[in-house]
């Protein structure tokens, strides 16, 4: 049974999209009780109960945000002011930087793809090489971001060395989909890279880890 913390996923697809909020769903919402929200405006008190918004991935540009988030852009800032969490994934991880919400301190978020010794030079759905916690995976990438300075927790990098999932005070953000699902893998160069549902258990772990935390870095 869900334990009695909330996370509200953000939904709307395909720049936040449907397949992504069930990857997550599948991944969390045997641990966590969940909302959905969508960029129609929320009733007041929406955020009380919730202790983390996700943000996932999707396809588009990251400049949809000012139309997605206007109507609760407000509500979505006093959530974090009074100390909630954030966990962006690809696009989500995106939006955390200061051209969007802001959330990130002195940290740029920027195309891994772009970066010197990418192993993935062009935006595709494919599988690269990371170390999560030290341990090697193979992840689902589809033009997910990596991290630049300032000062974090590092959880994963890709294989040049790149941060790929990070924490930093109140933000947690990944670059690969760990809430990837099996139809994922329908290409016959990354079907036999299917994580039977592995990397769904290091997605709860990463968020299990980051609730349980008391961020040292806070916002506002």
């Amino acid at each position: 049974m869900p334990n009695h913390k909330c996370i509200a996923i953000y939904l709307n697809h395909p720049t936040c999209s449907v397949d992504s909020v069930n990857g997550v769903l599948s991944a969390l919402s045997t641990s966590y009780r969940v909302k959905i929200f969508t960029k129609q405006k929320v009733q007041e008190g929406f955020f009380d109960d919730v202790e983390m918004v996700v943000f996932p991935g999707g396809t588009g540009q990251a400049s949809a945000f000012s139309a997605q988030m206007k109507v609760n852009l407000k509500e979505i800032q006093q959530f974090m002011s009074r100390g909630g969490k954030y966990l962006g994934i690809c696009m989500g991880a995106y939006w955390a930087d200061e051209y969007f919400f802001g959330f990130l301190k002195d940290t740029r978020v920027v195309q891994y793809i772009k970066q010197p010794k990418a192993t993935v030079k062009s935006s595709f759905s494919t599988v690269t090489s990371v170390e999560w916690e030290g341990q090697p995976q193979n992840m689902y990438f589809y033009d997910g971001p990596t991290f630049v300075g300032g000062q974090f927790k590092q959880v994963a990098t890709y294989a040049n060395g790149n941060p790929m999932a990070i924490v930093q005070g109140q933000v947690g953000l990944i670059g690969c989909h760990l809430e990837s699902e099996a139809y994922w893998y329908t290409k016959k160069v990354i079907r036999p890279f299917w994580h039977q549902g592995d990397h769904h258990q290091l997605l709860l772990k990463f968020v299990n880890d980051f609730l349980n935390s008391d961020p040292q870095l806070k916002l506002f």
